[in-house]
């Protein structure tokens, strides 16, 4: 009986722990796709994330393949939907390009990453 009563203890820490694991705002989807090739620039980066973003600590930027940031330094959350961060880009020409993230959600878990995405004529 012991036993099974410290197994129950554990399954409920572990359910209570859940949320908390589950919080963090981690990339959903983006468009350009990650790791995509797209037939001509896009004008805008956009990543939608699984939690709503606290506007004043999340940013991303776009880097060519030599690393130099080449987007309009304009990244912010989209008024509308707050899972949405959005940074603008002038025209790309063919090539590689990195997108990097940062992201608070608003329960204040960080989350970061990068993806890959090539423009092609």
């Amino acid at each position: 009986m012991r036993r099974l009563s410290r197994n129950g203890w554990l399954v409920a820490w572990t359910l209570a722990a859940a949320p908390a694991v589950l919080a963090h705002a981690f990339l959903d989807h983006a468009t350009p796709a990650v790791g995509s090739s797209v037939h001509g620039a896009p004008a805008q980066v956009k990543l939608w994330f699984t939690q709503r973003l606290e506007p004043a600590f999340s940013t991303a930027q776009v880097l060519g393949a030599s690393g130099k940031r080449v987007d309009k330094s304009d990244a912010h959350v989209d008024a509308g939907d707050p899972t949405l961060l959005v940074v603008s880009v002038p025209p790309l020409a063919a090539g590689k390009y990195r997108v990097t993230w940062r992201v608070l959600s608003v329960d204040t878990h960080v989350t970061e990453g990068d993806f890959d995405f090539d423009v092609v004529p």
